[in-house]
């Protein structure tokens, strides 16, 4: 039987084996009765080969992380819930805070969120990011853009901070803002936000005129794409790529440029989907699982003939934060699989892909929440954790 791996031996700097743990999860579900619509819908196989891995710290002793974008040069880029955005080096060590990143809401679910380099970063050094902006009223998810200005040593600033994109309506909450950040194949950006979870708001998740629970489609300036669905649409929003979202804090490309998701269930229902545009992914009507308090959600359906089942959903929940698509060398086993982190799951829960289905699941146990998951240019696996008040930042390679 294996040692646990806790979070005092990571902050010890000690280097151990993280093995994969059974995901044939044997607790009963908490939608009691409600079944798949397939057999591979959920509680997926372990893979024939587990994968096997060695952890070691690379940065610790950080505030509360909530994203991490590597830089050209090795370093990362990472955002802390309470507000802050800085570098951290190469060689683990934090650069000062970069200046003049705007006011967030850091509440609750709320603050400084996730972080994108523009895809022509290296020749014009904008960063896009996500945050809960206040607002009169209330707050909401808004996305900036700015040019990073940082010197040799990772210190330095924003530069022509604009906000583009602002989700509305505005609302007096702490809960379910997202968000993350994806540019596309043609430079397009995806925004993934939440329907800020309360019963008064979390049913326009099915209104088309409200920004609550979409997925979002836009230009670099914050402008609908001329090509989304529901554009041409009387009293939709333009930017709406699909509806039906609760709270969408993972998303990534897959090696064909199309984008995929994994949403935050209620008490059961963590979703994986592939937004395709116009679709509608049933939240708050139809989902699995039930409440935090155990009672059905709506009319307790699973399905309906005008919404998309879920590829793959959890039941219990897995909890889920930031996402990768592996195509590294360093892990053969792991090739076109997705990586997500989980937080309640305190792993990096990895899916197996075969024909767009999930063949299989297995989970990386990080023993610490994780709360986002990058892919190294080396084929390295970084994960963000966060715990006590803190984050560390981790590097994952093949078990020696």
């Amino acid at each position: 039987m294996r040692a646990a791996i806790t979070l005092a031996a990571l902050l010890a700097g000690t280097a151990l084996p993280a093995l994969a743990q059974s995901t044939v999860d044997t607790r009963p579900p908490n939608g009691v009765g409600q079944q798949p619509q397939s057999t591979d819908q959920t509680r997926a196989p372990l893979p024939a080969t587990p994968v096997t891995a060695d952890l070691a710290v690379v940065a610790e002793g950080l505030p509360r992380l909530w994203s991490m974008e590597f830089l050209p040069d090795g370093a990362m880029l990472v955002t802390a819930k309470e507000g802050r955005m800085f570098v951290v080096r190469a060689d683990g060590s934090a650069a000062p805070d970069l200046s003049r990143v705007p006011p967030v809401d850091a509440r609750g679910q709320g603050g400084l969120l996730d972080v994108a380099l523009a895809p022509d970063f290296a020749s014009t050094q904008e960063i896009y990011f996500s945050f809960s902006e206040p607002r009169d009223g209330g707050n909401g998810t808004s996305v900036a853009r700015a040019r990073l200005a940082i010197d040799a040593e990772g210190a330095g600033s924003l530069e022509d901070v604009s906000v583009i994109f602002r989700q509305t309506p505005t609302y007096d909450g702490d809960k379910h803002y997202g968000s993350r950040l994806v540019f596309g194949a043609q430079g397009e950006l995806y925004v993934t936000v939440g329907e800020r979870s309360d019963a008064a708001v979390r049913v326009q998740a099915q209104d088309i005129g409200s920004g609550l629970g979409k997925v979002f489609r836009i230009d670099r300036n914050g402008a609908a794409l001329p090509d989304n669905p529901l554009v041409a649409t009387q009293g939709a929003l333009p930017e709406i790529w699909s509806l039906g979202h609760r709270n969408m804090q993972s998303a990534t490309l897959d090696d064909k440029g199309r984008l995929w998701t994994v949403e935050h269930g209620p008490r059961g229902g963590d979703e994986l989907n592939r937004p395709e545009p116009g679709k509608n992914y049933g939240w708050p009507e139809v989902t699995y699982g039930v409440s935090y308090g155990g009672q059905p959600i709506g009319d307790g359906i699973t399905a309906s003939e005008s919404t998309t089942q879920p590829i793959y959903y959890w039941d219990p929940v897995i909890a889920p934060s930031g996402m990768a698509f592996y195509d590294g060398d360093l892990f053969p086993t792991l090739d076109g699989a997705f990586l997500v982190g989980g937080l309640v799951a305190q792993s990096i829960v990895v899916l197996h892909m075969q024909d767009d289905r999930v063949a299989a699941e297995e989970r990386i146990s990080i023993g610490a929440r994780v709360r986002d998951v990058k892919v190294a240019p080396d084929g390295a696996i970084f994960a963000v954790t966060e715990g006590g008040g803190g984050s560390q930042i981790l590097r994952l390679t093949p078990a020696s």
